[in-house]
């Protein structure tokens, strides 16, 4: 049985997230020591205390999270066949396949954070989840959006689909969707979008110089929603994730198509699991079996192997 470890993404942090981890697993506090390290500070302590408001800037939400699924995923100490990860997730998932080493990846990820942070000036971009609404639904909005940029960042699952873009192309396409189905999501960077791509443009240079391997395991890209395995692929694959779309649907939709039916997910909350339920259930697939790895005694449960 193909076994499928999914890494949480960005939107799941939360003060205390990991500190189970790190007083139950010394590799999960060895990690967190990693992380600490390589940063110059107590990012630990972050994801342990808070405050809220410091671990939810982009660029401390960024290398907290990808260190909590880390932690999670080294205490369970289980092997994969294959990988993903939602956005963000993705730099786990790579760590896991030993494309990147966890150092680099911490110190890639908070650079990512702060260049996206600033791509653009506060206030100017966001982001609208469209829900109960399929993609065609959605595209023939976005293609009535006039008021500036409007692109779909994350099509997560059959009827939740993000875009991003300009701030009142967002009011905009808020004004046109029918009532209820649209919310604008409370964040000041319109991530997953073309407003990103000169920053993105310059974190391809940062990835360029950091050491990645071929994976151990195929990880699926969240770009092309097709499996990566060698370094080059992924150093592609990373860099135009920056603002390109995150695929997620059709990652899992690919991944069924594989064979995979066990999904298991590490991070701070298990929320992509879920997203799977419903793929499965809208696509009529069956068998399918998901795990949450995100606190100490589910680890314990699931046991190492």
């Amino acid at each position: 049985m193909q076994r499928a470890f999914l890494f949480t993404g960005q939107g799941s942090q939360f003060a205390g997230m990991g500190k189970d981890l790190a007083e139950r697993f010394p590799v999960a506090r060895a990690t967190f020591a990693e992380a600490d390290a390589a940063l110059g500070e107590s990012i630990s302590e972050l994801c342990f205390a808070g405050p809220e408001d410091r671990l939810g800037l982009t660029e401390n939400t960024q290398p907290a999270t990808l260190t909590v699924a880390v932690a999670a995923f080294r205490a369970l100490g289980h092997v994969p066949a294959l990988a993903a990860g939602h956005s963000l997730g993705e730099y786990a998932a790579h760590v896991a396949a030993g494309t990147l080493r966890f150092a680099d990846a911490v110190k890639l990820v908070r650079e990512r954070g702060k260049r996206m942070q600033s791509a653009v000036p506060v206030g100017t971009g966001g982001m609208v989840v469209m829900r109960k609404m399929g993609l065609d639904e959605v595209k023939a909005l976005v293609a009535k959006v006039d008021a500036g940029r409007c692109e779909i960042a994350n099509v997560n699952e059959p009827e939740q689909i993000v875009v991003s873009g300009a701030i009142a192309a967002m009011d905009q396409i808020v004004a046109l969707a029918p009532p209820r189905k649209a919310m604008k999501l409370n964040v000041s960077v319109p991530f997953h979008c073309s407003l990103l791509q000169d920053a993105a443009a310059a974190f391809a240079k940062v990835l360029d110089q950091t050491a990645l391997r071929d994976p151990a395991f195929p990880v699926w890209c969240n770009v092309d929603a097709a499996p990566v395995t060698t370094a080059a692929a992924a150093r592609s694959a990373l860099q135009r994730q920056f603002a390109g779309s995150v695929l997620w649907q059709q990652t899992i939709e690919g991944m069924f198509a594989a064979g995979v039916r066990h999904f298991v997910e590490c991070g701070p909350k298990p929320t992509l699991v879920n997203m799977v339920k419903r793929i499965a259930l809208a696509k009529g697939v069956e068998g399918v079996e998901t795990v949450a790895a995100t606190t100490a005694d589910e680890i314990a449960a699931l046991g190492p192997k």
